[in-house]
């Protein structure tokens, strides 16, 4: 390939906040970390079951189902033609995940992936400065018992 015909190619999509995605390793990365959802069950535009629910895995894999039942979401991109990234008029984002037929899985976010990552941190922070106290306090046992003669 000369170098021509390295400045003619098409770039990847950018999609931002709103847009449908096709890939599906692409859909994967958009609904791995999602977390808690609300989740609607439509067909042909008319609303067939809704509850709240944890998406616990997203996989691909053309041999699988998506699950959806006991509040828990297991996710296969395969089960699904494409997302569409959409903003309520709030702003807030929200997924379609689209299967020919006109069935629909809209999945709502309940959590923030900015607060869950701070919570993270925090978590492990907190873990830390435990950690930190209990080695602390047990090199000062161990000090106190090598100065005891007994």
């Amino acid at each position: 390939m000369s170098y021509d015909q390295l400045n003619y190619r098409v770039s990847a999509p950018c999609i931002i906040d709103t847009g449908i995605i096709l890939n599906k390793r692409d859909m994967q990365k958009l609904l791995v970390d999602l977390g808690r959802v609300r989740y609607l069950h439509i067909q042909d535009g008319q609303i067939c079951s809704e509850a709240e629910g944890y998406i616990l895995e997203v996989f691909a894999n053309p041999q699988q189902a998506t699950l959806v039942a006991n509040h828990s979401l297991y996710l296969n991109v395969y089960s699904f033609d494409y997302l569409e990234l959409k903003q309520s008029p709030e702003q807030e984002t929200y997924f379609d995940l689209v299967q020919e037929g006109g069935r629909l899985l809209r999945l709502i976010p309940l959590t923030n992936p900015l607060q869950e990552q701070f919570n993270r941190n925090f978590n492990a922070a907190a873990l830390d400065a435990v950690m930190d106290q209990v080695l602390s306090s047990n090199w000062d046992s161990q000090i106190d018992d090598d100065d005891c003669p007994f």
